[in-house]
C-alpha cells in the first residue's frame, strides 16, 4: 500500500530491448568501437584503426585509379558533410593530399601520402586482429549469414535517410 490507502500503482519496468535489431546493432557498435581503442596505439602510437583505416586501406587498393570524395562517401555510406569533415581532419594528420584533376579542376583526386602508405600494413593487422576476434565465435555459414542480413537491413533503410550525400 501506498501512503494514502489504495494500492500502490505496479511498478515500472524498463523494457529489455534485447528482441529490437536497432538495439543489437548500435551495442555491438559501441562494442566495437570499444574494441577498436583497445586495438589502437599498442606501440605508443595512434594506429588509424576506425574510419582512418578503412580509408585509408579503401585509398590502398584503389592507388591505380582516381578516387574522388564522392566515391569515398558511396563506399562508406558517409554524408558528404562527414566525409568532408574526416578528410579534412587526415590532411592535417598528412595521411592523404587532394590534387585537382586535368579533366575539371572541381574535382579533386585523393592520394596517400608517404606516411600512410608506410603505415597501412599496420592498419590492415589491426584490421584483421579485429576481425578475428569478432568473428571467432561464429561458424562460417552464420559469418555469411549475418552479413546477408545486415546488407539487406541496410537496403532496405537507406532509402528512408537519403542515402549517402
Amino acid at each position: 500500500m501506498c501512503k494514502e490507502k489504495h494500492p500502490c500503482p505496479p511498478a515500472r519496468t524498463r523494457p529489455d530491448h534485447r528482441d529490437e535489431i536497432g538495439f543489437q546493432i548500435n551495442g555491438l557498435s559501441h562494442m566495437i568501437k570499444w574494441l577498436t581503442h583497445q586495438y589502437g596505439g599498442r606501440d605508443g602510437e595512434p594506429s588509424g584503426v576506425g574510419i582512418y583505416g578503412w580509408l585509408i586501406g579503401f585509398l590502398y587498393e584503389n592507388r591505380d585509379r582516381d578516387i574522388f570524395q564522392r566515391d569515398l562517401q558511396q563506399q562508406f555510406a558517409v554524408r558528404r558533410s562527414s566525409m568532408t569533415g574526416i578528410l579534412q581532419a587526415m590532411e592535417r594528420d598528412g595521411m592523404i593530399t587532394r590534387h585537382p584533376v586535368e579533366w575539371d579542376a572541381r574535382l579533386k583526386k585523393i592520394v596517400l601520402t608517404e606516411k600512410a602508405v608506410a603505415r597501412q600494413e599496420k592498419f590492415q593487422q589491426t584490421i584483421a586482429e579485429i576481425e578475428a576476434k569478432i568473428s571467432s565465435g561464429l561458424t562460417e555459414e552464420e559469418k555469411a549469414t549475418f552479413i546477408g542480413l545486415c546488407e539487406k537491413i541496410a537496403k532496405t533503410i537507406q532509402p528512408e535517410r537519403g542515402g549517402p550525400r
